[in-house]
Parts: C-alpha cells; sequence; structure tokens
C-alpha cells in the first residue's frame, strides 16, 4: 500500500531550501518516492487550522520505505535543518487506504 509524507511548515531561515531541493529530491527518488505537491499556494476553506506557510506532499510505494527514508543517516542532516529553519511544522504519515472501501 502506498503511504503519503504531509509536510506542513511555516519558514523562518529560507537559507537551508536550495541544498535540501537538489539533495534530498534525488534521495526521496531513489527510494522510489515521488513529490505530488511543494507549494506555497494553499487556502484553508474549512477548519480553525493555522495556515502554514508551505506543504509539501510525497507518495512512497510504502510505510517501511517511508520510515526508512525519514530515519536513513543520509536524510539526518538535511532533517535538522529543515527543523532549525521552520516553525510550528508537522511532518505526517499517512496510509493510501479509503476506509469506506474496506
Amino acid at each position: 500500500m502506498k503511504y503519503y509524507v504531509v509536510v506542513e511548515i511555516n519558514i523562518t531561515d529560507p537559507s537551508w531550501i536550495p541544498e535540501y531541493l537538489q539533495k534530498v529530491t534525488k534521495m526521496v527518488e531513489s527510494v522510489g518516492g515521488k513529490y505530488l505537491a511543494r507549494t506555497a499556494n494553499i487556502e484553508i476553506i474549512e477548519g480553525e487550522k493555522t495556515q502554514p506557510n508551505n506543504i509539501v506532499i510525497i507518495e512512497f510505494p510504502s510505510k517501511e520505505v517511508a520510515h526508512a527514508f525519514y530515519e536513513s543517516d543520509e536524510y539526518q542532516p538535511f532533517k535538522g535543518k529543515r527543523i532549525n529553519g521552520t516553525k510550528e511544522g508537522s511532518f505526517m504519515l499517512v496510509a493510501g487506504e479509503d476506509i469506506a472501501k474496506s
């Protein structure tokens, strides 16, 4: 089953972004991941949530691959830079399932 990483971030220091995009994109693709969205074009149409200034959605072939990527030694320096250059972020893993079709 496919899994999706949904990242909501508010960038406070953009200096990490160029290297992150260049290197992490290749890491994601090398394990079969695919970026579905990387955007600041966000509109909340329902709810009380504070709007992040960027959202990223990545498709991974499985939960195991997504976890292995997130925990990999190769990704850790970039993870740290992302966390240090943002605030009020979240990094969620979502199952690609439809509970109505169980």
